[in-house]
């Protein structure tokens, strides 16, 4: 069998599967087009989360655990684009929220600028202290009273400045921008570490970024939430106040609360799949490019491309900021298929450890491989806990109602998701390392 036939029929595997999550009614597959739906949408995604993530370390070696970090900037593209401005939010405070960030810019360009001017002594260091306190207590003086103003602005239901009002869909290729550029800052700073301090810095970078979103109330509401964000399809409720949709759904033969359901489920794979699609193919065109040769003999051997002339730290930046991208874009889309922002439900193990496996699994190097890993891994972190349920039922059938072991495996049974995602790793690594689909 050629590895193409193989290829394609592990992804004809995974098709079954969520097909079946909506065909079938077996205590296993007990689920709906509804939640068939629900996981290909969070497959496409998360495929695309993936496939950012292999660009950074498939091609260019790339330790980065920021991945949520990344992914919550997409998410925040998505208020500061796409909702309506607070009315008098930005005449209270959006002048002063301006001047204090331009003012920390340059307290900071003043500070490198001494420090690259001026020679290495007690002069430049007493300058330099003296930059950043001065410009520290004017920052400070002019961002305090600004989102004070800001945040006082019905608080119970902004409290905020709010966006620009533009179409939500702009809001996914703004997330990759913003995530573009804050990979930037980080890049110029952390890509000289090795690889284990790299990692460390990106998770301690991500950390910093949830721990503003959860704080600023004036950026994005805090821990308060944003609720209600624009959609690029119809909300199910407007569907279902529509006597034409409600009549097509009846000629179908279909209840018209589902019917609306599926129908915007179903708008939303369409457009993850376009962007999936259109990502993929220019990930591959890089691929094959001679840059994306370049950036394969730079990853396997440092020290011979810098012999060869090649800048190793530009490309290592390129590659992270292209990487971080794709990541913010797959953020945005995640929060306008949630259609709201909740900077608390951020955490490392559901957006950097699961992607990492995903790509693990699937392939590391090989852009297809990071796909089925995709959809692989997220379908069975959604199914193992009810499967897990229905197994322990089975298993423990003979055994009383009251039955302390039968009570305490199906109160840990969400645990298994867990032990499935690191067996699934270890059987991976043992038998098939370099992934389900190997590099070429």
């Amino acid at each position: 069998m050629t590895d193409t036939m193989k290829h394609s029929l592990m992804f004809a595997a995974v098709a079954l599967l969520i097909l079946l999550e909506g065909l079938t009614d077996w205590s296993f597959f007990s689920g709906s087009w509804n939640s068939s739906l629900v996981i290909l949408n969070m497959g496409l995604i998360s495929a695309i989360m993936a496939l950012g993530v292999n660009l950074q370390w498939g091609f260019a070696g790339l330790f980065n655990v920021g991945i949520m970090g990344f992914t919550a900037l997409g998410g925040l593209a998505v208020v500061l684009t796409a909702t309506p401005p607070t009315p008098g939010a930005w005449s209270a405070g959006g002048p002063g929220v301006l001047m204090a960030m331009v003012m920390g810019a340059l307290t900071v360009i003043s500070a490198v600028a001494v420090t690259r001017v001026l020679p290495k002594g007690r002069l430049r260091s007493l300058l330099v202290l003296a930059i950043l306190v001065v410009g520290f207590l004017i920052y400070r003086a002019l961002f305090d009273p600004s989102i004070e103003a800001i945040e006082e602005i019905s608080p119970a239901i902004s409290g905020n400045l709010g966006g620009l009002g533009w179409p939500v869909i702009l809001s996914w290729p703004v997330g990759g921008l913003l995530a573009a550029g804050t990979a930037w800052l980080i890049g110029k700073t952390a890509l000289g570490l090795r690889s284990d301090y790299l990692a460390i810095a990106t998770l301690g970078i991500a950390e910093i970024i949830i721990a503003i979103l959860k704080n600023e109330d004036w950026l994005s509401r805090g821990v308060k939430n944003v609720v209600g964000l624009p959609r690029p399809v119809p909300y199910e409720v407007d569907l279902q106040n529509d006597p034409a949709y409600v009549e097509w759904f009846a000629s179908l033969g279909m209840d018209p609360v589902l019917g609306s359901t599926l129908y915007v489920k179903l708008g939303y794979a369409m457009l993850f799949s376009i962007v999936l699609i259109a990502l993929l193919w220019m990930a591959q065109m890089a691929l094959k490019s001679p840059w994306g040769r370049m950036m394969r003999a730079i990853r396997d051997n440092e020290v011979a491309a810098r012999a060869m002339g090649k800048n190793v730290t530009k490309r290592h930046l390129q590659i992270f900021v292209l990487g971080s991208a794709i990541c913010g874009i797959a953020g945005a889309m995640m929060t306008t298929l949630d259609g709201q922002l909740t900077p608390g439900t951020y955490n490392p193990l559901r957006f950097t450890f699961l992607i990492w496996v995903m790509v693990i699994v699937g392939g590391s190097g090989n852009n297809f491989g990071s796909v089925l890993g995709g959809f692989l891994i997220w379908f069975l972190w959604i199914k193992v806990e009810p499967m897990s349920l229905e197994l322990i039922t089975l298993l423990t059938s003979g055994l009383e109602e009251g039955s302390f072991l039968r009570g305490h495996l199906m109160e840990n049974a969400a645990h298994m998701r867990l032990f499935t995602m690191g067996l699934i790793l270890l059987l991976v690594l043992r038998f098939s390392p370099r992934g389900l689909i190997p590099e070429k």
